[in-house]
């Protein structure tokens, strides 16, 4: 072979860019058949899979997108490219539902089809779901979710599992624990997960949030709608800016015809979808199935913002010492001259995900948060565990929530650890002139709903300071059901929410500590 004609060859097989630009060939929106040139939001994705094959060597992405961005593309262009110049590989497209596995695999014959003669493969078999290559010895299939009996036993080198957020949830996962399995970690191995948004509960919204906490082996990769060069629509007269709309300008630099192109969706959809769909960040893509009791866009900001803590300790004997792994998160040192107040929320305490958690906020007199301790112990160890919290935060106020399990907690640390500061109520009879002391705070229809408000007022007004990511994303998934009632989106949790509730309910206000008192802490109801 021709020298010059050999590098060429060599390149069109080490570089996809150049390989997309010179063999595969798409159907733009205008329906007119052209070479696939990378757009900024493939150029992203592209980037993101170069560094994870130069730092591991294989390939593991989860990608968050709006419409129509070209990233589906992208990914079948990848797996078709691998395939194609690549002996004993086999890739599996998954999709949601059966006419878009129809379109993927499409696509995928279209790139064949179009290739260059002295680049595609002999074929050995064409069918609805399956592109077999005789001589490399190598296939491409595709599959619905739920619809078929995918790759059972089988040992996969690429996989895209497209959608991933609208395949059905009860299936969902099991379906995905299957094929993920199918592709052994090692070199030149691709798992790709692609999805718009569809609420915050559910198989990619986990996935996600765990590739972004660093808890599973997925790269997270998002891409926000204006770099979609088509999302722009020129104005007729000079754009008068909405506050949010010079937000935006400042935050991401968009152009009138930007904003313009925006509002014409916004108007025909409405803004919560039109985040679902066309989101800036990745905090606006997952909307709830409710109504979002906290500010969406505020808890947006505050997540962007928010800080790691600085310290991670766990309890052995009767001390909190650094621990990787602790429950007891901390964002800066404790101050003997402060005063701190502590908010719990207890669970039955079964370790496992879909149980509940118990929570303990630690606020300081400013309101501002100094710490939180999240795990799932049982109610009576619980009391310990906040009996140790408490002295160690200079003998904090400690108000825990007496409903279910929470009645052993408080029993425990009122009366048997005989802890001081701890919360009680006060309720008087009218008719009978009689004083009822309860142990700890009764969440109820009544109590529920105020408590919630107050925090939504001081979140919203900025009388309270939240450092804690955890927190701010349940309050992202605490919504208003269709009833009526305030509770977690289904398939999450609200034990931080109601733990802060509580404290903030029973904090005594911002203030200037002058003595510690020891006195219990009485409400009068």
């Amino acid at each position: 072979m021709d020298p010059e004609l050999m590098k060429v060859r060599k390149r069109l097989k080490a570089d996809f860019k150049f390989y997309a630009k010179h063999a595969l060939k798409i159907r733009t929106k205008e329906g007119e058949i052209k070479p696939l040139v990378l757009n900024a939001a493939q150029k992203i994705l592209l980037d993101a899979i170069l560094d994870d094959l130069a730092t591991r060597e294989y390939v593991r992405i989860i990608i968050l997108k709006g419409r129509q961005q070209g990233l589906s593309t992208m990914v079948e262009g990848f797996l078709y490219w691998q395939v194609s110049q690549r002996e004993a590989t086999k890739a599996l497209v998954v999709a949601h539902k059966a006419d878009s596995t129809a379109a993927l695999f499409d696509m995928t014959k279209r790139y064949h089809k179009e290739c260059p003669t002295i680049l595609r493969p002999s074929t050995q078999y064409s069918s609805k779901r399956e592109l077999s290559f005789d001589v490399l010895d190598s296939k491409f299939i595709v599959a619905t979710a739920g619809g078929d009996d995918i790759a059972r036993g089988e040992t996969l080198q690429l996989l895209h599992c497209s959608e991933l957020a609208f395949w059905s949830k009860t299936t969902a996962k099991e379906i995905f624990n299957g094929l993920e399995n199918c592709v052994p970690n090692v070199r030149d191995t691709a798992l790709f997960i692609e999805s718009t948004a569809n609420g915050i509960s559910g198989l990619f919204y986990d996935l996600w949030q765990g590739a972004v906490d660093g808890t599973n082996d997925y790269r997270p990769v998002f891409i926000p709608w204006f770099l979609e060069p088509g999302y722009a629509t020129e104005p007729k007269a000079t754009l008068e800016k909405t506050p949010e709309e010079l937000k935006l300008v400042k935050a991401y630099g968009l152009t009138d015809a930007q904003l313009n192109w925006r509002r014409h969706r916004v108007a025909k959809h409405g803004l919560e979808l039109f985040k679902q769909e066309y989101p800036c960040t990745p905090q606006e893509a997952f909307l709830t199935s409710g109504r979002p009791v906290f500010d969406s866009q505020q808890l947006a900001e505050m997540i962007a913002e928010a800080h790691p803590p600085l310290f991670r300790r766990a309890l052995e004997g009767e001390e909190f010492v650094d621990h990787p792994r602790g429950e007891l998160l901390l964002w800066e040192e404790i101050n003997p001259a402060s005063t701190y107040y502590i908010g719990a929320d207890v669970s039955l305490g079964l370790r496992d995900k879909k149980s509940d958690w118990s929570v303990a906020q630690i606020y300081d007199q400013n309101k501002a948060q100094v710490g939180k301790w999240r795990g799932q112990v049982h109610p009576d160890y619980f009391a310990t565990i906040l009996y140790r919290l408490g002295m160690t935060f200079n003998t904090a106020h400690i108000a825990v929530e007496n409903n279910n399990h929470g009645l052993l907690t408080c029993h425990i640390l009122a009366k048997d650890l005989n802890y001081p500061n701890f919360y009680q109520a006060v309720q008087h009879d009218k008719i009978t002139d009689k004083e009822t002391v309860t142990l700890g705070f009764s969440t109820n229809v009544k109590t529920k709903p105020m408590i919630i408000d107050e925090l939504r007022a001081a979140v919203r007004d900025g009388d309270i300071t939240i450092k804690d990511k955890g927190t701010m994303k349940e309050m992202q998934e605490f919504i208003v059901t269709e009833s009526g009632k305030m509770e977690a989106e289904q398939g999450c949790h609200d034990d931080s929410v109601m733990s802060l509730a509580i404290l903030n309910h029973t904090h005594d206000g911002k203030f200037t500590p002058v003595v510690n008192s020891d006195s219990f802490y009485v409400e009068m109801v």
